[in-house]
């Protein structure tokens, strides 16, 4: 039995369902939705590298150390994105969150918010996580950002870490949230969606 098994997850009007090839369609247009790809320190596909890029997240799946949802909105059905369990260790129960993004018109609404509420309460709910993580670009200043709202603490930053996509070497800047630091996590998130549907 694998860690994380297929579940759908959902909530404020967002839905969390594994992704699969018949997301492919949905993907590829969030993706063209601003042109996510020509952003330097994402790893967002074209919209023809599609299928290839979801059947990289079903290996994963398969070999234990990724799982990966698509974001979609509950009442249309439209594909809004994707995010990611990934670094899924069962013998010390943690996960990494990540591999997100949204189609342009999605992003600074309630959604990443929404999901990542959703991630965080099935990772230290349901699998009994001890510690979830994030990890991203140096000079992704927007996702770090976004990790520091959800009330994430900085780890510190692994120094040429990982190839982008233009072949430069980046620095990775590492964050984690325990399960003791969750509940007021959790408290802080719930208060930040309210504030955003007034």
């Amino acid at each position: 039995m694998a860690f994380v098994e297929p579940v759908t997850l959902r909530d404020r009007g967002v839905r969390l369902e594994p992704l699969s090839l018949e997301h492919e369609a949905g993907l590829a247009a969030a993706a063209a939705d601003g042109e996510l790809w020509k952003i330097r320190v994402t790893s967002v596909p074209e919209p023809q590298e599609t299928r290839s890029y979801i059947e990289t997240a079903l290996l994963g799946r398969e070999q234990g150390h990724r799982f990966a949802f698509t974001v979609i909105d509950d009442d249309s059905g439209k594909v809004l994105g994707t995010t990611s369990y990934h670094d899924i260790v069962p013998a010390i129960r943690r996960v990494e969150i990540g591999y997100t993004w949204y189609a342009k018109s999605t992003q600074r609404t309630h959604v990443n918010t929404s999901a990542k509420l959703l991630l965080l309460a099935h990772a230290f709910g349901t699998l009994g996580c001890h510690v979830v993580g994030w990890r991203t670009d140096n000079f992704n200043f927007a996702s770090q950002r976004a990790i520091e709202r959800l009330g994430a603490k900085k780890d510190g930053v692994i120094r040429g870490h990982a190839l982008r996509r233009d072949g430069t070497i980046r620095d990775t800047v590492m964050y984690s949230m325990r399960s003791g630091e969750w509940p007021e996590a959790r408290a802080q998130l719930l208060y930040l969606l309210e504030q955003h549907a007034t």
